[in-house]
This record gives C-alpha cells, sequence and structure tokens, in this order.
C-alpha cells in the first residue's frame, strides 16, 4: 500500500513511519501545525522541524495548519488527507483511544486504512527497541512530575531510560508518555540517510512545563 505518515517530529510516529515502511510504501509525511500548545491530538514544540527529517528520509512532506481546536483540528487534518494520493496512513498511536478513534473516524469516511503499528505495544518494550535499532531521541517538553529542566533536551540512552522508569513508576507518568507527560524529537533513526544536528537551542520554564525549543537545527 502507499501511505501518508502523520509525523510530529516525536519517536512514535517515527517508529511508527520505520515498522510500516517494512511493508508498505511510505509517499508522503504529514505534519499538522497547530496554532495553540493545547491541542488536544498534534506535538505542538519544534513541529516545523519535521521538514529536515523528511529531507533525511528523502521524502515529500506536506504541511496541514490548523488552530488546534477540538474536534475542528479533525477536520482539518482530513482536508489534508483528502488531498493525497494514498491507501492509508500510518500514525504512532500507543495507547490513546482518543486520538485513535478520531484517526479511524477519518480514515472510514475517507475509504483509507489506519495503520497503527504500535497500538498496544508496551512502553518500555518500544524504549529498548528503538534505542536497540540507533534512534536517537531527546526530550522536547515535560508537563508532569518528576520531569524537571535537567530533561530538556537530553538525549535517551539505556542508562537514562532506567531512571525514566523509576520516576514514572514514582510519579505515575507514562513511560511512553502517551498521556502528554513530555514530548520527545528524534535527531537520527534507520531511516534517515543524514542526521540532524542542533545549532542552538532555547529552554522555557513556566509553572510544572517546561520546552526545549530548537531555533537553528541542520542535517549532516
Amino acid at each position: 500500500m502507499k501511505l501518508a505518515a502523520l509525523i510530529s517530529g516525536g519517536k512514535d510516529s517515527l517508529y511508527a513511519c520505520y515498522l510500516a515502511s517494512k511493508e508498505h510504501e511510505i509517499e508522503y509525511i504529514v505534519s499538522m501545525l497547530p496554532e495553540s500548545s493545547e491541542s488536544y491530538m498534534f506535538h505542538y514544540p519544534n513541529v516545523k522541524l519535521t521538514e529536515l527529517q523528511a529531507k533525511a528520509m528523502e521524502k515529500k512532506i506536506v504541511f496541514g495548519r490548523t488552530k488546534g481546536e477540538k474536534e475542528r483540528e479533525l477536520e482539518d487534518l482530513k482536508k489534508v488527507l483528502k488531498g493525497l494520493d494514498v491507501d492509508g496512513i500510518v500514525t504512532g498511536a500507543l495507547a490513546s483511544n482518543y486520538q485513535k478513534r478520531r484517526i479511524d473516524r477519518i480514515c472510514e469516511e475517507l475509504g483509507i486504512q489506519h495503520i497503527a503499528p504500535l497500538w498496544g505495544i508496551d512502553p518500555k518494550k518500544e524504549w529498548i527497541s528503538l534505542l536497540k535499532l540507533g534512534f536517537e531521541v531527546i526530550i522536547t517538553q515535560f508537563a508532569c512530575e518528576g520531569l524537571d529542566e535537567r530533561w530538556l533536551g537530553k538525549r535517551i540512552d539505556f542508562r537514562a531510560l532506567e531512571e525514566l522508569e523509576e520516576l514514572s513508576k514514582r510519579y505515575r507518568f507514562h513511560l511512553g508518555f502517551e498521556g502528554g507527560e513530555a514530548e520527545t524529537f528524534v535527531l537520527y533513526m534507520p531511516l534517515f540517510k543524514k542526521r540532524i544536528k542542533i545549532k542552538k537551542a532555547r529552554k522555557i520554564l513556566e509553572n510544572y512545563r517546561g520546552f526545549y525549543i530548537i531555533e537553528e537545527a541542520f542535517l549532516e
């Protein structure tokens, strides 16, 4: 099948894209650009850098804009998908019924398939699998107890994963960040022909949340 991959820039969507590419052709990378950080469906921090990820994969990227308003943002995604000649869309849904059911509904209305290779996966198993494959993942946002400034921009390796697991148990957040506890960005994965290098970034802390804003990055 020819697929569009819905990419946020984070580990889940890129890992799902990688898995789907084993059996299907990834024709397009699709990224939604929400105007609001409160979007229910789509990532907000650093999402424009998915253009670099698409270039690293040598894939065509299609951007869709949305105000990030609940339910309306789904129609914005539907408009983008409607204009693409694909048989389905692959997403990195892990455990959120809210997201998966809505994507399922859009696909049913458009007559295409929703491929969600990570649905129901154990979050630790996901982390271990993608790290073994050579994924380079950093944390770009947190919004939960247990994570602090030192995690912003931090690359997750097996040692960091052990600490994350301990914190997730202590503070009861989802290890895969499915509840919005944190967001990630992928600097490298097996489908990339080049690595993404960060030249300039800054950290923002506000109340219980932290953001790692990548201001300049390039392919190496």
